[in-house]
């Protein structure tokens, strides 16, 4: 399946680095001009002219060549000024006639001193070399300015918007290419028939929808519906992400919403796509920030374009974010977004069209059985999908196979869940036995507590990250509700390890850390959040400590007393 899209051609884009060498020359050209004109006379010492007539006389003068008044020579033996304990010989000099002496001549002629001259002119070359350093450092300046002037590069545009046009070419995204998420894909089909036939909906009253928020976790396929919907429209398609709105200049994120707006009005219809909306549209003065920076401007502008005086007739704007719990109420109103369409993690039949989506161009052997794929990957979104089939494929290529089998699956679907075999590292053989007992462990205590999920595989190979090995329990169902039994089962097998050691080695070893934690967890939210202790009761006691992540609560409030509280743990 291809995601390619055609972008609209705008501006050419302009090179820097094609021209960074001419600049490079130019640059080096104005410094070696202006330190040539500026140095030329940095190797002569310059002389007053009582300290010129003085060399003259002690004969230490070799010659002078006369330019009007300045008069430029050498030296029949260096001349040293002390600097320290060293010195600093010159062997040219300058000096500048403060007035016309007729004898000078006559004296330099008695001391022996070569003589010539030149006619004083200020030809062109002189007057340019002077002029050009100061005519380029400008000039540079200008073409620098004008090459930043590129898409999105320019200085001067941050106010105006990011959004890139996209137009469905031959290998656009479609509805069939979207798979898992049936009522969503009937949801925008709406959409799009809104779009191509306005006049079916209008003649009953009905009136277009103005947003669409897309919801679900990651990887559902968020991103991919609106592309499809792009493929399937046939109008303008603008996307943008919900970071490129907000910048650290003040007004910049307002002035790129107005310009999205103002170029979305001229295409319509058309729609409006923005990625990861939670960027710009979280709650307003909530979290530890000030109540009026630069991202709240953002979303106010954003509030006014959707519905705001000015009516936006024909452009529909598509959101999508896997945070709704952050989003301002203001965004999420009818009028505003007025559809949400969730998108959650697929079943079992909708792992399996995805699967025969992602695999419909792809050599298939004649033992890969996909529904049985589908059913090993219970809780996996549609990218987790895509990446084991990928994975697959590159296995098979790697083994230089014709087709993917069912093995490279198991061993894709085994990569992607539990992560890379580590059979190079070095174990001692006491740390294995201890392993070896520990899944053994798991795995005995999942056999015998029929609630929970059957063992699916047990390996002492390091995975991962982990130094230990790996018992994988492949549930039957996909679960919505877990009842109390399933989390007691899921508890049982999780600390079956760390007994396991203790029973054989007496000796519980670092290997049930991550046992303990996940333990911990989920029994601490049986109590806290789903009410299944008997002593606490049937009551929500979870720490709101996570609305202050969440966006909404500067400080946490306690809603529990320390009795309480001494008796959850």
């Amino acid at each position: 399946m291809s995601d390619d899209k055609k972008i609209i051609p705008g501006p050419p884009k302009r090179k820097i680095g094609g021209t960074l060498i001419i600049w490079l020359i130019l640059i080096a050209a104005a410094l070696l001009i202006t330190q040539y004109l500026s140095n030329s006379t940095s190797v002569r010492v310059k002389l007053s002219y009582t300290e010129f007539l003085n060399e003259v006389k002690a004969a230490r003068i070799d010659s002078c060549h006369f330019a009007g008044r300045k008069v430029t020579g050498t030296f029949k033996v260096p001349y040293r000024i002390p600097l320290g304990s060293k010195a600093i010989e010159y062997r040219e000099f300058s000096v500048v006639i403060p007035f016309d002496d007729p004898e000078l001549p006559k004296f330099l002629a008695e001391h022996g001193v070569k003589v010539s001259s030149e006619e004083k002119h200020t030809g062109f070359w002189t007057i340019f070399l002077n002029v050009l350093p100061w005519l380029l450092i400008p000039l540079l300046y200008f073409m620098f300015i004008r090459q930043l002037q590129g898409p999105q590069k320019s200085i001067f545009s941050f106010g105006k918007s990011r959004a890139r046009r996209f137009t469905p070419d031959k290998q656009r995204v479609t509805f069939d290419d979207v798979a898992g998420c049936e009522e969503a894909k009937r949801e925008l089909q709406e959409v799009v028939e809104f779009l191509k036939n306005p006049e079916k909906f209008s003649r009953l009253g009905g009136r277009i929808p103005k947003g669409v928020l897309l919801l679900g976790a990651p990887g559902t396929g968020k991103t991919l519906l609106a592309r499809a919907v792009a493929g399937e429209a046939g109008v303008p398609f603008f996307s943008i992400s919900g970071s490129d709105f907000v910048e650290m200049f003040v007004g910049v994120g307002a002035s790129r919403v107005r310009d999205l707006f103002v170029e979305a009005k001229q295409n319509a219809p058309c729609i409006i796509f923005i990625d990861e909306i939670d960027a710009v549209g979280r709650y307003r003065g909530a979290g530890l920030g000030g109540g009026h920076d630069e991202r709240e401007q953002t979303l106010n502008q954003l509030l006014v374009e959707m519905d705001g005086f000015d009516p936006n007739e024909g452009i529909i704007v598509m959101a999508a974010t896997n945070r709704p719990d952050v989003l301002d109420p203001a965004l999420l109103r009818p009028g505003r977004f007025d559809r949400r369409i969730v998108v959650d993690r697929p079943d079992i039949n909708g792992r399996l069209e995805i699967l025969k989506v992602h695999t419909r161009n792809k050599p298939l052997g004649p033992d890969v059985d996909l529904k049985k794929i589908a059913q090993s990957t219970p809780g996996l979104v549609g990218a987790d999908l895509e990446n084991i089939v990928n994975e697959a494929a590159l296995l098979a290529a790697r083994k230089n196979k014709d087709y993917i089998e069912q093995e490279d699956f198991e061993e894709a679907m085994e990569k992607v869940l539990m992560g890379l075999e580590r059979r190079s590292i070095k174990i001692p053989e006491s740390e294995r036995k201890i392993s070896a007992y520990h899944e053994a462990g798991h795995a005995l205590v999942g056999k015998f507590t029929p609630e929970g999920d059957p063992v699916h595989k047990v390996s002492i190979i390091p995975r991962g990250v982990g130094i230990g090995g790996m018992t994988y329990f492949l549930p039957q169902d996909d679960r919505r509700l877990y009842t109390k039994s399933y989390l007691l089962a899921i508890l049982a097998r999780l600390l079956g390890g760390r007994a396991a050691e203790i029973l054989v080695f007496n000796n519980p070893s670092t290997g049930a850390g991550n046992d303990l934690q996940r333990a911990t967890e989920i029994a601490q939210r049986m109590v806290t959040e789903w009410g299944m202790s008997e002593k606490v009761g049937p009551l929500n006691l979870a720490d709101s400590t996570q609305e202050v992540f969440l966006g909404k609560e500067i400080v946490s409030r306690s809603k529990i007393s320390e009795e309480t509280a001494k008796l959850i743990d």
